[in-house]
């Protein structure tokens, strides 16, 4: 009997049990992939900690990279870019599985669909297991996104491709062309680091990075960041010092989100040009109501929007970034640990502890 040791996390006890568990034969459509290495979300750390609720017990890890080990015979080992499939091939995957043909699929949201599976996300049952990245092996269900990485990009960093990078290419997809204009980047933890990066990619006129923690703002700078600030102020004291930097009448045209502080909300908000877009990813836990001043959303003619997760388009746009630029920025310094999975639990503390931008564990 073949097996797969898995690390399950129970939110009775928060606690970890790695142990074997059998590896099932497949369903029409699936995939068994070999898990390479997978890092550490910030909404993972939330659930280990009690703050976020996750069906249990469960799986965690969803940014991860796997090599296909075994395919159905009704696979069609075709990926998302009409690339052929092979056993052995390196793949990346959405962090969802849904019907195409359901009603928020047609409206190009399948990450909202009424049939949703979400990998790292999901319960633990006899007829369901092997869908987390927290494990030796993981089956990808009928209707995943797939798309082989090219052989140059290393593990850690495409780990980090089906999560962070996909959802940054969401959030910038939402703003619309980026081609020269001024962008402000608030939060830059993982997310809003690679979306500095990837809107110099994009050819970005000039690029903002905020923070409340002036060295996770500075670290933007390597990724293709301009300036880099420090605020958690109010949205006249942050109007003010952007006239210090952009002249006395700043002209951002987009405000991409990732912090989720209500305080950066609003006060960002306050910095849109007439025309400017806000997009918000970062507010996906409990949060009070925030004031908007309706008049000033009119007169200036702004437009908000969210993101929460990413459909095919935008995993397609983030491997091709990763491709292009692997190696133009490093990283591979942000993922720290590289942790096994025996060890998940240590891995879950340090992250806690040492707050690095992503922890990595390896998986085989």
């Amino acid at each position: 009997m073949a097996v797969s040791k898995i690390a399950s996390f129970n939110d009775s006890t928060m606690s970890f049990n790695v142990h074997d568990v059998e590896i099932p034969a497949l369903n029409e459509g699936e995939l068994l992939v070999r898990n390479i290495y997978t890092t550490i979300c910030r909404s993972d750390i939330y659930t280990f900690e009690g703050k976020r609720k996750e069906k249990s017990p469960t799986i965690l890890g969803h940014e991860i990279v796997g090599i296909i080990i075994e395919a159905a015979e009704e696979h069609g080992l075709v990926d998302i870019r009409g690339v052929s499939l092979k056993k052995g091939d390196r793949i990346t995957w959405g962090i969802y599985a849904s019907n195409p043909l359901s009603q928020y699929s047609l409206k190009g949201i399948p990450q909202k669909a009424e049939d949703l599976f979400k990998y790292g996300h999901e319960q633990i049952k006899a007829d369901s297991t092997l869908h987390g990245g927290l494990a030796e092996y993981i089956i990808l269900r009928k209707n995943t996104p797939i798309a082989k990485i090219n052989d140059d990009v290393p593990d850690e960093i495409a780990s980090l491709i089906n999560c962070s990078v996909a959802t940054v290419a969401a959030a910038i997809r939402m703003a619309g062309s980026i081609q020269d204009k001024c962008i402000v980047v608030c939060g830059t933890g993982m997310l809003g680091t690679i979306a500095c990066a990837m809107a110099s990619w994009m050819k970005a006129k000039k690029i903002i990075s905020i923070d409340s923690n002036l060295d996770r703002s500075k670290t933007s700078l390597q990724f293709g960041s301009h300036f880099a600030l420090e605020s958690a102020e109010t949205s006249i004291e942050m109007i003010k010092n952007f006239q210090l930097l952009l002249g006395a009448d700043p002209k951002v045209d987009v405000v991409l989100e990732f912090s989720g502080s209500t305080t950066a909300i609003e006060s960002t908000l306050g910095l849109l040009d007439i025309g400017g877009t806000a997009v918000w990813v970062g507010s996906t836990f409990t949060q009070p109501s925030i004031p908007v001043n309706a008049e000033q959303i009119v007169r200036k003619l702004i437009t908000i929007k969210g993101i929460h997760n990413y459909n095919k388009e935008d995993l397609m746009t983030a491997v091709e970034f990763m491709e292009q630029c692997h190696d133009m920025y490093d990283f591979k310094c942000m993922i720290k640990g590289d942790f096994r999975l025996e060890n998940t639990t240590e891995a879950y503390q340090y992250a806690i502890k040492e707050n690095p931008f992503r922890v990595g564990i390896r998986l085989n």
